[in-house]
């Protein structure tokens, strides 16, 4: 099984940064896509940043210009660098990952979630 391992959220006040992580663990062939989710409390789960095996990047509108994702591809570990945040960033964020592992069997693990909570 691949499992993912987030970390890196936190406390911060607007206008603060936070960079999250999250670190595959198991034998993984290939991973396809990457992503980040945040769910806040009634609302539902929305993506926020994706970026494919070829390097392309998607973010939602409310956090471009803002929210950077990025690959070490050798480590197969994927960043959230959140700058500007705002009260309105607070959620769990889930790392989502897509791929093929070791037997060639497609994949799709999602971590554990990290509380980003921005104060105003």
């Amino acid at each position: 099984q691949v499992q993912l391992v987030e970390s890196g959220g936190g406390l911060v006040q607007a206008g603060g940064s936070l960079r999250l992580s999250c670190a595959p663990s198991g034998i993984i062939f290939s991973i396809d896509a990457m992503g980040w989710y945040r769910q806040a409390p009634g609302k539902q789960r929305e993506l926020v940043a994706s970026i494919l095996s070829g390097g392309s990047t998607n973010y939602a509108d409310s956090v471009k210009g803002r929210f950077t994702i990025s690959r070490e591809n050798s480590k197969n570990t994927v960043y959230l660098q959140m700058n500007s945040l705002k009260p309105e960033d607070t959620a769990v964020y889930y790392c989502n990952a897509q791929g093929k592992d070791r037997l060639w069997k497609t994949f799709s693990s999602w971590g554990q979630g990290t509380q980003v909570t921005v104060s105003s």
